[in-house]
C-alpha cells in the first residue's frame, strides 16, 4: 500500500459538495488614475486624439496660420470667419490659437459650442451672453467665443449675435466657422476678419497619415495608403476616420480591397467594368450589368455617378459626347437626393450613355 505521505503522491482536486456555495473570485484592483487615463486616450477617436494641440503641430493653410500668430503676438485678434469644406482644419486651427493664447486657462477663457445643435435666438441671449458679459477674475486678456457651424443658426439668431458681438468687443472676440460663407448674413460678415481654408493638398494629409500609422502601429500596404488619400478628397477628418474603422475591422494587415470593404464605396475595377459596358454594349446589357453590380455589391447609385462622373473627366471622349454626360450626371445626382426610385435612376443613367453614343459620329 502506498505511504499517505508519499510526496509523488499526484495532488487531489478538492471534494465539491453538492448543494454547498461557490466561492466568489477575489475582484479585482482597483484602476490607478494613469490606467484610466491610458484607457481613456485609447477609446478617443483618432480625430480627437491628433488634434493639433498648438499652432506648431498644424500641417496646412501655413499663410493662414502665419496671420493669426501674428495677431495673437501684438493682441490684435479680430473677430474671425473661418470657412471652406469639412475636415480642412478650421475647427483645428482656431483651437490650437487658443490653446496659444491662453495656455493652462484655455478652457476657463474659451466657450466653444457647435451652432448645429443649438442655433436658436435663446442660446445667443442666454448662454453665449452670460459668457461675454463677464469677467474671469486674476486673468487679463479677452475671452473668445467659437461658434461651429454657424452657418446653420437661424436669421434671428445671427441678428441678435450680431447686437451681441458690438456690445462685447472690449473683452471678448467671435469666431464665426462655417462651410458655407454665404449662409452668413452680411451683418455679421463685415464685422469679421475672413479666411478661407482650401481642402488639404494629398502630401499634407501623407504626413500627419503616415505619423499615425506609426503611433497606431497599424499595418498598411502602399497601395490602400494612396487609396485612402484619394477617398478623402482633402478631408482630414475623414481620411482618419475611415482609417481607424479599417484598422479596428482588419487588424492583421489594411489592403486595398479591405479598405473599400470597411467605407462601403465602390472598388474601382468594378466601376471600370460598368463603365466599359456603358460604353459600348446594348441597353439591357448594360443596364443589367449597372443593376447586378449595385444588387450584389449593395453599391448606393449617388457613390457610382460620383466615381463615373471621374472616369468621364479622365477619358478622352468626343466634346460634345462629354459635355452631355456630365449634364446628365449632374442632373440624377440631384435627383438622386430628392429621394426619387434609384430604379429609375439607374435607367436614366444607361439611357444617358446610350444616347450620348449618337452624338460622338458628329464630332468633326
Amino acid at each position: 500500500m502506498a505511504d499517505a505521505m508519499d510526496v509523488d503522491a499526484p495532488p487531489q482536486p478538492p471534494t465539491v459538495v453538492a448543494g454547498a456555495p461557490v466561492p466568489e473570485a477575489p475582484p479585482a484592483a482597483p484602476l490607478t488614475k494613469k490606467q484610466k487615463q491610458a484607457r481613456t486616450l485609447a477609446a478617443r477617436p483618432w480625430v480627437e486624439k491628433y488634434r493639433p494641440a498648438s499652432l506648431d503641430e498644424l500641417v496646412a493653410h501655413k499663410e493662414i496660420v502665419g496671420v493669426l500668430r501674428r495677431l495673437i503676438k501684438n493682441d490684435k485678434l479680430p473677430h474671425t470667419l473661418l470657412y471652406g469644406p469639412p475636415g480642412t482644419g478650421k475647427t483645428s486651427t482656431i483651437l490650437a490659437a487658443a490653446k496659444d493664447m491662453y495656455g493652462q486657462g484655455y478652457k476657463n477663457m474659451t466657450l466653444e459650442l457647435n451652432a448645429s445643435d443649438d442655433r436658436g435666438i435663446d442660446v445667443v441671449r442666454n448662454e453665449i451672453k452670460e459668457f461675454a458679459g463677464t469677467r474671469r477674475l486674476f486673468s487679463s486678456g479677452i475671452k473668445l467665443i467659437v461658434l461651429d457651424e454657424a452657418d446653420m443658426m437661424t436669421n434671428d439668431a445671427q441678428f441678435a449675435l450680431r447686437r451681441i458681438i458690438e456690445k462685447y468687443t472690449a473683452n471678448c472676440r467671435f469666431c464665426l466657422i462655417c462651410n458655407y460663407a454665404n449662409k452668413i448674413i452680411p451683418a455679421l460678415q463685415s464685422r469679421c476678419t475672413k479666411f478661407r481654408f482650401s481642402p488639404l493638398d494629398p502630401e499634407q494629409v501623407r504626413g500627419r497619415v503616415e505619423h499615425i500609422i506609426q503611433e497606431e502601429k497599424v499595418n498598411i500596404n502602399r497601395d490602400a495608403i494612396e487609396a485612402l488619400l484619394k477617398m478623402g478628397r482633402g478631408d482630414m477628418r475623414r481620411v482618419l476616420n475611415v482609417l481607424q474603422s479599417a484598422a479596428v475591422a482588419y487588424p492583421q494587415e489594411i489592403t486595398f480591397e479591405s479598405l473599400f470593404l470597411v467605407t462601403g464605396n465602390p472598388v474601382p475595377k468594378h466601376i471600370d467594368a460598368v463603365f466599359q459596358s456603358l460604353l459600348n454594349d446594348s441597353f439591357n446589357d448594360a443596364r443589367k450589368t449597372l443593376h447586378d453590380m449595385c444588387t450584389l455589391k449593395g453599391y448606393a447609385l449617388p457613390d457610382v455617378l460620383t466615381l463615373l462622373n471621374e472616369r468621364v473627366l479622365d477619358t478622352q471622349l468626343p466634346r460634345r459626347m462629354k459635355a452631355h454626360l456630365l449634364a446628365k450626371l449632374a442632373d440624377l445626382e440631384y435627383r438622386c437626393a430628392a429621394a426619387t426610385s434609384e430604379k429609375l435612376q439607374l435607367s436614366a443613367l444607361v439611357g444617358a450613355f446610350v444616347a450620348a453614343r449618337a452624338l460622338a459620329p458628329a464630332e468633326a
